[in-house]
């Protein structure tokens, strides 16, 4: 059964947990950037050097830095006006502008398809995706997992509604498939990698193939209308960082590990895994996107068609 647009905006708003932001004045009267980051990835990285801190003050802005859980949070806080700029992986801004969120895409990461996966216990009986009928799953919804599920359904000749999915967070759907409430779990990296080696959580099936796994640099429209040279600037901080953890992968690793909470070597098996080079967004990308939105919209994950075309950053990147 298709959602409403009420219903679908209403169910984002329970289900986001969002952290306690104080909305202040907004980046146009104070030169701020509001960064909102996630706890692994470039912009950790970024975070950590404070090489965009050094940028930034060159042309007169400052920044602050929040973090969430999951992409999902991150664009609620951007749709509510308490962060100006952040990255998630594809899905978070199709729900995001299906709920009406005021984002654009900035930028995006290369294709990174084994940086996620669908997992089950190193004892299961499910030997392939056909064999989660009938299943529960556990991922993150509307996280970029949502996406890779659905195709690997696809692939594997069964519909989204053969399986029970089960909607929670990183940790909670890693204890959940730990004791064995869920048979199977969608997860990506690092929380991938720190599964596989410290449970011996097998891989089911990863997204090569079947799906690119993009990371996106989002922004709230009014600032990157209004800020076009401080997003410039972030865009090359972002360029820099991902050139120097693409040549330095295990000083990376030792870098994140603490932030994350995850050992070096475990870093560096999803660093491995991960994309570098950011870029400007283009038709390929653009359709990609455009494909995942309609088919969450045919799905009934989404209320309503959107184009991702009209919410793209027209130049800059």
């Amino acid at each position: 059964m298709k959602i409403t647009r009420r219903q679908f905006s209403a169910t984002v708003a329970a289900s986001l947990a969002l952290p306690l932001l104080k909305v202040g004045p907004t980046a146009a009267s104070d030169k701020v950037v509001r960064i909102g980051y996630q706890k692994y990835g470039t912009l950790v990285l970024l975070k950590g050097k404070g090489l965009l801190e050094q940028k930034l003050e060159k042309i007169g802005y400052t920044v602050t830095w929040t973090e969430f859980p999951a992409g999902p949070q991150l664009l609620e806080a951007l749709n509510v006006g308490a962060v100006d700029f952040g990255t998630t992986g594809e899905t978070p801004p199709i729900f995001a502008q299906a709920a009406g969120a005021p984002l654009i895409y900035v930028a995006h990461e290369p294709p990174a398809p084994r940086g996620e996966a669908i997992l089950v216990p190193k004892d299961s009986p499910i030997k392939s995706v056909a064999d989660l009928k009938g299943k529960s799953v556990a991922l993150n919804k509307g996280s970029n997992v949502h996406f890779l599920l659905v195709k690997a359904l696809e692939e594997a000749g069964l519909q989204y509604s053969d399986i029970k999915t089960t909607f929670l967070p990183p940790a909670d759907a890693r204890a959940a498939f730990e004791r064995g409430a869920v048979d199977a779990w969608v997860i990506w990296d690092p929380f991938q990698a720190a599964a596989e080696v410290a449970i011996e959580a097998r891989e089911l099936r990863n997204g090569e193939g079947i799906v690119p796994n993009h990371q996106f640099y989002l922004g709230a429209k009014t600032f990157v209308d209004n800020h076009a040279q401080a997003v410039d600037v972030v865009i090359e901080a972002v360029a820099e960082i991902d050139q120097w953890a693409k040549a330095n992968t295990a000083a990376a690793a030792a870098e994140l590990a603490p932030s994350v909470g995850i050992p070096e070597d475990v870093l560096a098996i999803a660093l491995e895994r991960q994309s570098y080079g950011v870029k400007a967004i283009d038709n390929g990308v653009v359709t990609q996107q455009q494909a995942i939105a309609d088919s969450f919209f045919d799905l009934g994950l989404i209320p309503n068609k959107i184009s991702i075309a009209d919410v793209v950053r027209k130049g800059g990147a």
